[in-house]
This record gives structure tokens, sequence and C-alpha cells, in this order.
């Protein structure tokens, strides 16, 4: 084709400079990724007021997400592999397409519910099955750009490279939120559910300058090596007819490298920290809404509940950022590091946000737990792509994002449950999910050094 990403085609030794991403394509994978993060931060903002308007339980709010997360964990790596194959810009664009319709549909069916079309538990069930396509199709995206960007960032790099993607979810958790009190729109008779519809026309723009600007990557010649109905390709990309791609940077022969397992040796440390730490980050997400409503006596104003609550995720996205744009960059931070100290600091967040009394505590609270899972969520990501081989990325980041998506089946539901019989049950399991994995980190984690050293 004649758009295809040149970056493809020609020889590059690992470690150099030729495998780097030109400023103004990582814009748009930055972009890619932050109209999701907007859009879902939009509606997390305005769900718990939507759920008290509607007159549902705060843990059955939680619990719709969650058949949208089992499906997230089942097929992000499927996507994943198929990115190997397939290139990694159209699972970007089937990404987009399955939040934008998800969007679309999850407005309306909570239209029809506040509306009095549907009765609560009918708007409910459509809004879990409308969130379904995004745990289905959404989910193939994030290990699309992550692959894109871990193949192409020698090791020494990765971190900070895979810390400014994961930032565009922090900028996306600003934006997100601050937006969201301005879709609500009475004057159309949208009101909660504007950010929904808003939020899908954007990703809609977001999709058509996809199409537009990223050069396609499709593999254009067979892989080397027997294929395997749901294995990787050799490297992502398509193989050379004259034999020029670089091979792997541990020494592998291109070909088709082999399954790679949750419980790989050289995973392991990292899918239990991702595992249990990315729990305890959707507990904190899941339970911050609810609290903001309680501890500031907005059960029987929900609509005023978005400001509020928006401005307290605001903090934490703000936090985020600061922590992958600032702290990890300016300190050097390597995967383990970051892991270890986003953790504690985490954790630390965690005690302040359950004592906290009023929004500015409250804020205070949340922003320092996110200033460390901020530092825990690259550092994790990095950790699990520098501990496989370059043709082991795409893999690598189907297990991320999996990752990401089990700590959403229950966590979060459980965490509401909890806080609901009692606030110490639920921040109490998440402080001392924080312990575990910083005490197993501290023991199993494999050092940065060896982790960045550029392998020949």
């Amino acid at each position: 084709m004649a758009d295809t990403d040149p970056q493809l085609s020609r020889a590059a030794s690992p470690g150099t400079d030729a495998r780097a991403i030109p400023p103004s394509r990582m814009a748009l994978l930055f972009t890619v990724m932050l109209v999701t993060a907007a859009g879902n931060t939009a509606m997390q903002s305005v769900m718990p007021s939507i759920g008290t308007a509607l007159g549902v339980a705060d843990v059955w709010i939680s619990l719709a997400y969650s058949w949208s997360a089992l499906l997230w964990v089942v097929c992000a790596p499927l996507w994943a592999r198929r990115s190997d194959k397939r290139g990694r810009k159209a699972m970007m664009a089937l990404g987009l397409a399955g939040f934008i319709i998800s969007m679309l549909l999850c407005g309306l069916a909570l239209y029809a519910g506040l509306s009095g079309w549907l009765s609560a538990l009918w708007a409910l069930i459509a809004f879990a099955a409308a969130r379904s396509l995004y745990g289905g199709f959404g989910s193939a995206a994030p290990p699309a750009v992550q692959a894109y960007v871990a193949s192409r960032t020698p090791r020494a790099q990765r971190t900070q490279a895979l810390s400014l993607i994961a930032s565009s979810f922090g900028l996306g958790t600003v934006i997100g939120p601050a937006l969201a009190p301005l879709m609500v729109l009475p004057l159309l008779g949208l009101g909660l559910t504007g950010p929904f519809i808003c939020f899908a026309a954007i990703g809609l723009v977001a999709l058509v300058t996809l199409r537009l600007r990223l050069p396609n990557d499709e593999p254009q010649f067979a892989a080397r090596g027997q294929a395997a109905p749901y294995s990787s390709a050799s490297s992502g990309a398509p193989s050379d007819p004259q034999g020029q791609l670089d091979t792997d940077e541990d020494g592998a022969e291109n070909g088709e490298p082999p399954r790679l397992r949750w419980l790989d040796p050289r995973l392991r440390p990292w899918v239990f920290a991702g595992f249990f730490g990315g729990h305890a980050q959707a507990m904190v997400l899941g339970i911050s809404g609810f609290l903001v409503l309680d501890r500031l006596g907005l059960r029987d104003t929900p609509a005023e509940g978005a400001g509020p609550v928006g401005l307290v995720l605001m903090s934490g996205a703000i936090a985020t950022l600061l922590a992958q744009w600032g702290l990890i960059p300016r300190f050097d931070l390597g995967p383990r590091a970051a892991t270890l100290w986003g953790i504690a600091t985490a954790a630390f967040g965690t005690i302040v946000l359950a004592v906290a009394g009023d929004l500015h505590l409250i804020a205070l609270g949340y922003a320092i737990a996110s200033l460390g899972f901020g530092l825990f969520r690259p550092g994790t990501t990095a950790g699990t792509s520098l501990a496989v081989t370059r043709s082991e990325q795409g893999q690598a980041s189907g297990i991320v994002a999996s990752l990401a998506g089990a700590s959403y089946i229950y966590a979060p539901a459980l965490g509401v449950w909890l806080y609901g019989h009692s606030d110490w049950l639920g921040f109490g399991l998440i402080v001392a999910l924080c312990a575990a994995v910083l005490v197993h980190g501290w023991k199993g984690l494999q050092a940065d050094t060896e982790l960045t050293r550029e392998r020949g």
C-alpha cells in the first residue's frame, strides 16, 4: 500500500533510533487513548448520580460494569495476538469503533430509564449490555497501542515511552470529569446522559483522524515459522522478503514465538503486582464517587453530585499526570522503583481518603492515591514489556490489558459492598492489597539495571 508504515520496511538494529516513533505519530496514538479515557471517566463521574436518580443500589451500579470487564479479560489477549497478524492500526480502529457504539447505546439506555420509558432494572440491564461492546471490541485498542510503542522503542527508553502513553489516561481523567458537567445538557433534554452522546461524537472524530493519518502497518508478507490460529506473528510487523528485519533483541531468531502465559516465570512477579495492585486501584475508583455523595450529604440531590465527584476525579488525574510526566522522567524511575514507590504512596493516600470528611480532604486523599497508582501502572506495564522479547510484545500487551480488565470484574462492586457495610472494611482491604504487592515486589521484582540493559 502507498501509505504503509516506512518503519516496517527498513532494517534496524536493536536499541537504535531507527525504531523511534515520530512525535506526530506519538501524538496520534496518545489521542486514541486520551479520548477513550476521557469518555470513560466522564461516564464514571455521572454514574453515581444517575444510579441515585434511578433509585438503584450503589453495588448494582458497580456490578453493571462486571460483564464488560470480563469480556475485556477474555478478548484483549485475542485482539493483541490478532494485531500481530492484521496490524496495530486495524485493531486501534476496531477499539475506537467499539467505544463509540458502546457510549452511544449506553447513553440511550440510561436516557430511556431516566425518562421513565424503561424501568430502572431494564435500563441497567440495557446499559450493561451496551457497555459489553466496549469490553468486547474496545479492548482491541490499548494492547495495539502499547505493542506499537513497545516494539519501536529501545529498552532503556521504554519505561518513559510507555509512561507517556499511560499518561494519556491521566490527562483523559482530567478532561473527562472537567467536561462532564458542561455536557449535562438540560436544554436538549439529555440531562445526565449528555456526556455519553458527546463523547461518542468526539470518538468518531478520533476514529476518522486515525484512519487518515496513521500509516497502515498490515503485514504484507507471510510470517516466517509455522502459524498457529491464536499465536502472534514473529514481530507484529510484516516479514521482510529480503530478510533484512532485525533479529530479536534477546538473540532469538525471527519466527513464531510460543504462546505467552500469565504464569510464565519471567512475567509472574509482574502479573502478581498488576493483578492485586489493579484490584486496589479499581476499588478506590469504585468507592470514591459514592464517598463524595455520602460525606457531602448529596444523596437527596444527586444531580448536584456530578460537579464534586468530577473535581475529586480531576484532582486524582492531575496527580497521575504529575507522576507520569514529572516524577518518572525527572528521577528516571525504572519499572521496579516506580512500582514499589507507587504502591506505597497509593496505600498512604487510601488511608487519607478513609478519614476524609470534607471535599478538600477527599480530593487530597484521592490525589495522593492516584499519584501512587500513576507511578505503579507504568512501572508494571514497562516491567512486563521488558521481561519478554521484542517478538512477544503483542502478547505481553494483551496480558497487561487483560490484567487491567480483570481488576474491574468484581473489585469495584466488592469495594462498594464492603464500604456500604463499613468504611473501614472497604478501605482496609485496599490497604492490605497494597501492602501485599509491596512485600511481594520488594522480594520478587527484577532489578531495574538488569531489566533496562540492552541485549545484543
